[in-house]
């Protein structure tokens, strides 16, 4: 299974690869304002990528911290009933075999 995942990493690079060799022209992006960016296209991409993933990470970081605090409660109120079984156990079992 390892030597298959390599594989598949080694054809995705080289897919990758051939695809950065063959879209390596140079493109001018236009902005407002009349500002102008000139790039290879897979450098455009991989940029506009980034920058996607960036803005998907900050979209989700409220949910992720919640969730992390909520389950951060929920196991501390998990820790306090399974402290408060134990004590109850053991104070239960010398009353229990007198």
């Amino acid at each position: 299974m390892r030597y298959l995942s390599w594989l598949l990493r080694i054809l995705l690079f080289i897919a990758l690869l051939g695809f950065a060799m063959k879209n390596n022209e140079i493109v001018s992006l236009r902005y407002l304002f009349g500002y102008e960016w000139q790039a290879p296209l897979v450098v455009d991409l991989f940029i506009f990528l980034v920058i996607g993933v960036v803005i998907g990470m900050l979209a989700m970081l409220d949910t992720v911290v919640r969730l992390r605090s909520d389950l951060a409660h929920a196991r501390a109120e998990n820790n306090s009933k399974q402290s408060g079984r134990s004590a109850e156990n053991q104070t239960d079992t010398p009353e229990q075999s007198s």
